[in-house]
């Protein structure tokens, strides 16, 4: 086997190495990213906090307006009972009446106001709600499906380092060195083909005597330009 293929399948191993790793810490970084569901956790929790707000404002607002419909029950007995015979003391009954129906208005009003208000934040905490719900549920489904694909993914990889180490292993120590340090100079790529006279990685023509050079099966041909390993189909 010449060295420029036995370096290009070490490269392909490489490759196929990388993207899993890559693809394994991504998993990673998801499986620990529960930043959408802490937001629609915080989210249900604000709901609910405004719900009883809300509630506990309404019930107020009904409060106040059972206790004056009281006090102008009371106020209109004794107006009307016949027990109070004093002009003056007719007249303040009479003004308080009237000054409290007046107010009634105004906390009739602002009861109305709350219970709109209520039955918006009832909706709201119940769209809130669902939403945790749904997140939490595609959360269960992503996070099941990104275990099983970790899975795969790690036993890939240790397939793929056994098969790296059987290629490693027959190899010249320098050639290995030469081909660690293209890979770390050269993102990973340190054996690309030749595609139509040209380097596939950089896209430099290469002239015939080098495309021959590397089909050579005991020398290794460079790109001029990249300086990375040739391989000649």
């Amino acid at each position: 086997m010449s060295q420029a293929l036995h370096l290009y399948r070490l490269q392909q191993i490489d490759s196929q190495l990388d993207r899993a790793q890559a693809r394994l810490a991504s998993i990673l970084e998801t499986l620990n990213d529960d930043s959408a569901l802490k937001s629609a956790m915080e989210a249900f929790q604000k709901a609910g906090a405004e719900k009883k707000a809300s509630e506990e404002r309404l019930a107020q607002a009904e409060t106040e307006v059972r206790n004056l419909r009281i006090k102008i029950e009371l106020t209109e007995s004794s107006l009307y009972s016949g027990t109070v015979r004093n002009p003056k003391e007719l007249q303040d009954l009479q003004n308080d009446a009237a000054a409290m129906k007046r107010y009634l208005v105004t906390l009739e009003d602002r009861l109305l106001e709350a219970m709109v208000a209520a039955e918006e934040a009832e909706k709201a905490h119940q769209h809130a709600h669902e939403e945790l719900e749904r997140l939490s549920a595609s959360r269960q489904e992503q996070i099941s499906a990104l275990l099983n694909e970790q899975a795969e993914l790690e036993k890939k990889i240790q397939k793929l380092k056994v098969e790296r180490l059987a290629i490693v292993e027959p190899l010249d120590p320098q050639l290995t060195a030469l081909y660690e340090d293209l890979r770390r100079q050269r993102r990973g790529v340190a054996v690309t083909e030749i595609l139509d006279q040209t380097c596939r990685a950089c896209g430099t023509s290469l002239p015939p005597a080098q495309v021959q050079a590397a089909r050579s099966p005991s020398q290794l041909s460079r790109c001029p330009s990249c300086g990375r390993i040739l391989y000649a189909n």
